[in-house]
């Protein structure tokens, strides 16, 4: 049926939802089309879980609603979720082998919400174990390869996310953000992904690391498909998620035309020091350069504590991580060691052999920083300046209406770059973390390339609540430029 000038796959949400309801495709045409494009590039490894019947029986009841005229905003698009989301018929792992073939009685409250907007599952997408890492290496399952050079990391945790929509397997897919996890995997992948305000999407159905930090947003290749799939995942779920802000569904693709002439855009100078390399500072300062053709002002700005917030971020996480993964001990659900001598040589060997290092490490440190006589010095502190960090953001508004600067200091990097050093991936952190600890919205929007030819991607920081003025934003610079377009070869 479909006959249109490019490809199915080509077509980001908008296009996709336009033809569907013209006609032009049928929700079990594109499924189907995307279902081939996941197995002809398996070795990529973005996905963990696909189920065709699923998938072919989703688009079939979405083809029959168009046919009736009863068609939800995003009916027949398919889309993949995070394998930290959980799904009734679909295996649910987090990447790890402590839910190695776990089956969720439930969907996640996000996966709820865009099917009740027509999208169909395509399938679960690989991620770091527990959504704990920045490469997606610490899957337990199998390492992601970024598209644009298969030796490199896509990023993570989201890096099963950023793969599938950046080699067009999907046209869009969720993701999670504790600590930059939607942001620096849509950078080093070049596409467009945005974490909304701590408390806009619900948690309910995502499986916990950290819990004060965790957000739902998506995943896809502009600022506008991003606005549709936000406006139907976000919401409040105040019978299943008590973090979820009571606040009316909202249309944040309303002001995505809106000029931002005059608009002031705040460049922290801590983004921009010696940790920074060179051709990332090109790529974003080129497109900054492009918002003041466009009337905006760029306004210099201070986060005085941007340094601080890899340590507070790596004592706060790890502490929520260790309450929140205790409940994985073999008794009600998940992994269970085969021989052991009594309970707690069960737990022992369960937890032992279900997770991964990454995973082992952070329970260790949050353990460690939440007992008797280490709880004041380092989580309470930690806290402390966690809302000192937060009122830097506040500060700093005070000056600009939004705040702009690099993801991640460098290009993705090699697959086995960082070897056996964690603090190197936690480094690679220091520009999403700020945000993230302050609870505020931020995204990735591509803004040119790197060494190697790699995507760079242009952070976008904005005050609560005003996910629509960054994603103007975010349309505005890629009406002027083509990066979010463009696809890695053999693609």
């Amino acid at each position: 049926m479909h006959s249109a000038s490019k490809p199915l796959h080509d077509l980001g949400v908008a296009e996709l939802a336009a033809s569907l309801r013209a006609g032009q495709v049928s929700a079990v045409e594109a499924a189907q089309h995307f279902l081939g494009r996941a197995r002809s590039h398996e070795s990529l490894g973005a996905f963990l879980a696909i189920d065709e019947e699923v998938t072919v029986s989703q688009a079939r009841a979405a083809d029959a609603r168009l046919a009736a005229g009863t068609a939800g905003p995003l009916e027949g698009v398919p889309l993949a979720h995070k394998d930290i989301f959980v799904t009734k018929d679909l295996p649910s792992t987090a990447g790890s082998r402590m839910l190695e073939g776990y089956r969720s009685p439930f969907d996640a409250t996000v996966v709820r919400k865009l099917a009740d907007a027509g999208v169909v599952t395509l399938g679960k997408l690989n991620c770091d174990e527990f959504a704990m890492g920045s490469s997606n290496e610490n899957s337990a399952y199998q390492p992601a390869c970024n598209p644009w050079d298969l030796s490199r990391v896509p990023g993570g945790s989201s890096g099963g996310s950023a793969v599938a929509v950046a080699a067009r397997l999907a046209p869009a897919a969720t993701g999670t953000d504790t600590g930059g996890s939607i942001r620096q995997p849509a950078s080093f992948c070049g596409i467009t992904g945005i974490k909304p305000t701590y408390g806009r999407a619900s948690r309910y159905g995502m499986i916990a690391f950290a819990s004060s930090l965790d957000q739902a947003g998506p995943m896809a290749r502009s600022a506008e498909d991003c606005a549709l799939l936000l406006s139907n995942l976000c919401g409040p779920d105040p019978d299943r998620d008590s973090t979820s802000l009571d606040l009316p569904t909202e249309d944040f693709a309303r002001s995505l035309n809106d000029s931002i002439d005059g608009l002031r855009i705040g460049i922290p100078k801590e983004f921009f020091g010696e940790g920074l390399s060179a051709d990332v500072r090109t790529a974003v300062e080129g497109a900054l350069g492009e918002f003041e053709k466009m009337g905006a002002r760029l306004v210099p700005i201070s986060l005085p504590r941007t340094e601080l917030s890899i340590p507070v971020y790596y004592i706060i996480a790890p502490a929520e991580a260790s309450s929140n993964l205790s409940r994985f001990d073999g008794v009600k659900f998940g992994h269970r060691a085969k021989a052991f001598a009594d309970l707690v040589d069960m737990y022992k060997k369960t937890r032992a052999e279900g997770f991964g290092d990454e995973v082992k490490r952070r329970i260790m440190i949050g353990t460690y920083v939440l007992s008797h006589g280490y709880y004041d010095a380092y989580y309470l502190q930690a806290q402390r300046i966690r809302r000192m960090i937060a009122d830097d953001f506040q500060q700093a508004f005070k000056s600009c209406d939004l705040i702009a600067g690099p993801v991640a200091p460098t290009v993705a990097w090699k697959l086995g770059g960082h070897g056996n050093d964690p603090l190197a991936d936690y480094l690679a952190d220091i520009f999403t973390l700020p945000a993230s600890l302050a609870g505020l919205p931020g995204m990735s929007v591509p803004a040119g390339f790197g060494d190697g030819a790699m995507p760079v991607g242009l952070q976008l920081i904005g005050n609560y609540f005003t996910e629509s003025r960054l994603l103007n934003a975010a349309h505005r610079l890629q009406q002027a430029t083509d990066f979010h377009s463009r696809k890695p070869e053999g693609v």
